[in-house]
């Protein structure tokens, strides 16, 4: 494997970007890519695929290179350098022979003192799964050891791309056909009917399909909220926390278009965004509101269904954001804890009786999921059933980390 001296600055300026400028991880990857059009997808796949899995195992490469708490350009060389010869320790013996460049950069990065601290890591779950302390703390305590430590282990694994088929305009057989055509091979997911799993990472963005509105990328875990909601074409349905609209437009779909969704938000750059992918996808039942203080009140028992995706941790996904890790802190999820139960409690007051109401996360924690249906339903079980409830696992199932929950207004 050779490393060409472009690129690999790429990868560098853009760790620096994420850990030194705090931007995200996804958005400054875009920003690279987009400087340089004569980069093939080969190129493009290297920088982001390394720059990825270099913030994936952040903590544990700042282990191995033994870097101090302020970080300058070298040590984010060292990290990068690193992770090349941890792949290659890993890889086919072909690989086996693999040697950094004789770059100026790598002049003191000393490999078997790597290998050698690696070897130290994997006795110290924190830093062989790399994430920090407090986080390490609080998903044992949540979810017991054993658990904890299949979970957090599945979450630093590869995310699977899964699409979501848009009913509204093709089936998954014609889309998997068409994905076909273009060297792109998806298989099916027997639970999603409108899933397909792709092979590999191919860029499904640039496709005629993507941009017609055939689909969505939406992972399995994420499709099974809609049809939770069990809505029918003619109802009155509200997402409550729409954000860029992944589920909103599921429901649409699921509702051939008939009937009303009204798709809400604190942000109006999302409900923008949500508004660009309705119409992409021919969402025609469904109008946008921003949440303003009266808005709540103005809806109360106006609702056939009700959808409260909750702001959350995500740390259910971090498998596929894993930036979010060295971002999180306990006071910030502290803080969600608190928004979530005034959420459901609040908004719930928009659903009619008899309507049925789902409240998700993307954590794994229960105490961002059931410990907030549990308390509410003995506060207000009167008024509320618990219909049904499910729990997504990265480590049991291989979906990202969702829990989902239905509950009916008597």
């Amino acid at each position: 494997m050779r490393i060409h001296r472009p690129l690999a600055d790429a990868v560098v300026g853009t760790l620096q970007e994420i850990f030194l400028n705090k931007r995200q991880a996804d958005r400054a990857i875009e920003y690279v890519l987009k400087s340089n059009r004569k980069w093939g997808s080969r190129d493009r796949g290297f920088i982001a695929e390394n720059t990825y899995e270099i913030v994936r195992w952040w903590r544990m490469l700042h282990f191995v290179i033994e870097a101090p708490e302020s970080l300058n350009k070298y040590h984010f060389w060292q990290a990068f350098g690193a992770w090349q010869l941890l792949k290659a320790k890993h890889a086919n013996s072909d690989e086996a022979l693999f040697r950094l460049p004789d770059w100026v950069e790598f002049s003191k990065v000393n490999t078997n003192r790597i290998f050698s601290r690696y070897e130290e890591a994997k006795n110290i779950r924190k830093i062989i799964e790399s994430v920090p302390d407090w986080l390490d703390a609080l998903g044992e305590a949540e979810l017991g050891t054993e658990k904890w430590n299949k979970e957090i282990h599945a979450l630093n694994q590869q995310a699977p791309v899964i699409l979501r088929v848009n009913s509204l305009k093709s089936n998954r057989e014609h889309v998997a056909d068409l994905l076909g055509d273009e060297d792109i091979n998806a298989d099916y997911n027997n639970e999603l009917p409108d899933g397909l799993i792709l092979e590999g990472r191919p860029s499904v963005f640039k496709t005629s399909m993507f941009k017609d509105g055939f689909f969505e990328v939406q992972d399995a875990a994420s499709q099974l909220v809609a049809p939770m909601l069990d809505v029918k074409a003619g109802m009155r349905v509200i997402d409550a926390c729409a954000g860029a609209g992944g589920k909103t437009l599921h429901i649409a779909a699921l509702m051939e278009n008939k009937g009303r969704i009204i798709a809400m938000d604190v942000e109006e750059r999302k409900l923008q965004e949500l508004q660009k992918r309705a119409r992409r996808a021919g969402a025609m039942n469904l109008e946008t509101r921003l949440i303003e203080p009266k808005t709540i009140k103005r809806l109360q028992e106006s609702a056939d269904r009700l959808l409260l995706d909750v702001p959350c941790s995500g740390l259910g996904v971090i498998r596929r954001n894993p930036d979010a890790k060295w971002k999180l802190t306990p006071e910030f999820i502290e803080n969600l804890r608190t928004i979530q139960y005034t959420i459901l409690t609040q908004y719930s007051s928009m659903l009619k009786k008899g309507g049925k109401m789902v409240f998700a996360t993307c954590s794994l924690l229960p105490s961002e999921s059931e410990d907030h249906v549990r308390r509410f339903l003995a506060e207000q079980g009167e008024q509320w059933e618990l219909l049904e409830e499910r729990r997504t696992s990265p480590a049991e199932d291989g979906y990202d980390g969702f829990y989902m929950a239905c509950l009916q207004r008597k």
